[in-house]
C-alpha cells in the first residue's frame, strides 16, 4: 500500500500504563493465553478501567486507591506510539489493559493505521463497552473476557446486554473465563445459552498468578473444557516467567 492510502493518525493521544522503568508498557514476548497463546506479539497496555476485580493483576492501571496515577500513566501522541511498535518489526500486535475500549474512539485510528501496514491486532476487553464500528473494522480477533461473580464486582456493571450481544455476533471474538472454581462453569454456560456463544468461540482459564495456583486450576478446569466442548486456555507467560510486567 502506497503511503498516500494509508489511514493517516490524527494529533491525538492515548493513556498509557508504566513501566517500572518509567517507560510506556509497550514490549515484545509471546501472547501468554487464549486463542493466540505462543504467538510472537507486541503488547500494548493502556491505563483506566471502568471495572475493579478483586484478583485483577494489572491493579496499578486503574486502582487509584493503591497506586499514584502520576507515577502509572502517561499520555503518548499515536505517532509516537506507532513508532515504538513498528520498532520490533513483529506484525502482532495485542492491545490489552486496564480496558482498552475505554479510549477506542483516540485507539481506532492507531489501529486502522497498523491494520493498514499489515498487522493482526488483538483486544483484551471485559466485553462491557460495544466496539464502533471504526474499532471493529481495524480489529483482527477480539478476546472478551465477561467477569464472573468470582470477581467481586456487582453483577449489573460487568454484565451489559447490548455490549456482550455486540461481541457474540463478530466472528473473530472469542470468549474467554477466567474461572476460580469447578462452580464457576454454571455462571458461563448462562452466559453461553443467553448470548449464544458458540461453544467453540467458549475459552477457560484458570485464575492466578503464580505456578502453582495455574497448574491446581488446569486440573479439574481441563476437565469441563472436554465435558462441554470449550476451549482451555493457561497462562503461559505465568509459568514461564511469573507475576512480572512487561513479560
Amino acid at each position: 500500500m502506497n503511503r498516500a492510502d494509508e489511514v493517516p493518525l490524527i494529533a491525538e493521544q492515548l493513556k498509557l500504563s508504566r513501566q517500572p522503568s518509567g517507560e510506556p508498557e509497550i514490549f515484545h514476548s509471546l501472547q501468554g493465553e487464549g486463542h493466540s497463546v505462543g504467538t510472537p506479539t507486541v503488547f500494548l497496555r493502556l491505563a483506566l478501567c471502568n471495572l475493579t476485580c478483586s484478583w485483577c493483576d494489572t491493579k496499578y492501571t486503574w486502582d487509584w486507591a493503591n497506586f499514584d496515577p502520576k507515577k502509572e500513566i502517561l499520555s503518548l501522541s499515536l505517532e509516537a506510539i506507532e513508532e515504538r511498535i513498528l520498532s520490533y518489526d513483529c506484525p502482532h500486535l495485542v492491545i490489552t489493559g486496564g480496558e482498552p475500549m475505554m479510549q477506542q474512539d483516540a485507539l481506532a485510528p492507531l489501529a486502522l493505521s497498523l491494520k493498514d501496514k499489515g498487522f493482526y491486532i488483538e483486544v483484551e476487553t471485559n466485553g462491557t463497552l460495544a466496539p464502533n464500528a471504526e474499532m471493529n473494522s481495524a480489529v483482527s480477533q477480539w478476546n472478551v473476557s465477561p467477569k464472573l461473580a468470582n470477581s467481586g464486582v456487582a453483577s449489573d456493571r460487568r454484565e451489559v446486554p447490548d455490549a456482550l450481544t455486540a461481541f457474540a455476533e463478530i466472528e473473530t471474538a472469542y470468549f474467554k473465563f477466567v474461572m476460580a472454581q469447578p462452580q464457576d462453569v454454571n455462571e458461563v454456560l448462562t452466559l453461553v445459552d443467553r448470548y449464544a456463544i458458540p461453544p467453540q468461540q467458549v475459552i477457560l482459564m484458570p485464575q492466578g498468578t503464580t505456578r502453582k495456583a495455574i497448574e491446581e486450576g488446569s486440573q479439574w478446569m481441563t476437565d469441563l473444557c472436554t465435558k462441554h466442548g470449550f476451549r482451555f486456555s493457561t497462562r503461559m507467560h505465568i509459568l514461564l516467567w511469573g507475576d512480572k510486567r512487561g513479560r
